[in-house]
């Protein structure tokens, strides 16, 4: 890398951290019934509700009393050390798990009995922590297999290629693209999914899990294995979605630059159980979290506050 590109990136990241502080000056959080807070924009119009939600494996309460609401547009964090439960939080809200207790709202809708599947109609996407795009697939394919449950066509228009399917292939192709183009993948459309560099497989799993036209969108860990001016694109990226569709998003992040940066209310984990709800400000200030989340506060103070 040459000193004028490192010092481009730098600056760039910079001016996405001066962003950040912006967008959190403009975000005023209200309280909720479930002891959190969402935007005063998200006032009275909230997506998620996680009430006293649990779950044991034998013996282990993996997760306990996890009590979380998410505005209809917010940007909400989930955080806390490695094995302190937050996939198996996401597990438990698209039905990989089933909760051995406690009640999951979805737009006001009980999710209880509900399948993956079902949990996906009613309006729950997700990425992963390690991509799972179908490598071998060109770009519009993966993100058309998104699609997927807004078939309108059935089984013997698809067998006998009637008139309504070839309309629907035009619909779903057409649809492809326009969400490619809001990320700037449109000319990446016949591409092999596994011959794109990793920032863009990461932009094109988001792309495919937007294309189901989610109300609640669950990015796990999204910025692991990008660069400081990768992690600074994603940011915006995160913001872009939120803006242009109007849905809420919760991410699982290890990136401190990322989480305080985007997000506009944060939960902490440790050991299954929240112990903190605040903004970013007032995370960054808790000395519980602190030292529950990152270790002693004298050696790991500068990391809440986004340090590496």
């Amino acid at each position: 890398m040459t000193r004028t590109e490192g010092t481009y990136k730098a600056q760039a990241a910079a001016a996405g951290k001066r962003d950040a502080a912006k967008q959190r000056e403009r975000t005023k959080m209200v309280p909720v019934v479930t002891d959190s807070i969402i935007p005063e924009r998200d006032a009275g119009q909230t997506i998620l509700e996680c009430r006293h939600l649990g779950i044991d494996f034998g013996g282990l309460h993996a997760v306990e009393d996890f009590n979380l609401t998410v505005g209809k547009t917010e940007i909400a964090g989930l955080i806390g050390p490695n094995g302190a439960g937050k996939t198996t939080v996401f597990n438990l809200l698209t039905k990989v798990y089933a909760p051995t207790r406690g009640t999951i709202l979805l737009d006001g809708m009980d999710t209880a009995n509900m399948t993956t599947d079902q949990v996906s109609q009613a309006g729950i996407a997700r990425t992963f922590q390690n991509i799972r795009l179908f490598d071998t697939l060109t770009v519009e394919e993966n993100v058309r297999i998104g699609l997927h449950n807004q078939v309108k066509c059935g089984m013997w228009s698809g067998i006998f290629r009637l008139p309504r399917y070839w309309l629907s292939e035009k619909e779903f192709h057409d649809r492809s693209l326009e969400l490619l183009d809001v990320f700037n993948m449109a000319d990446n459309a016949g591409d092999i999914a596994g011959s794109l560099p990793y920032g863009a497989q990461r932009r094109l799993e988001i792309v495919r899990a937007l294309a189901t036209s989610p109300k609640l969108l669950l990015l796990d860990e999204p910025a692991a294995g990008m660069n400081p001016s990768e992690t600074a694109e994603l940011m915006e990226i995160i913001r872009k979605i939120r803006d242009e569709f109007k849905i809420a998003i919760m991410l699982i992040e290890h990136d401190m630059d990322l989480v305080m940066g985007v997000c506009e209310g944060i939960a902490v984990l440790n050991f299954g159980r929240i112990i903190a709800k605040g903004t970013p400000d007032q995370i960054q200030a808790n000395p519980q979290v602190i030292e529950a989340y990152l270790g002693t506060q004298e050696t790991d103070d500068a990391t809440v506050r986004g340090g590496r």
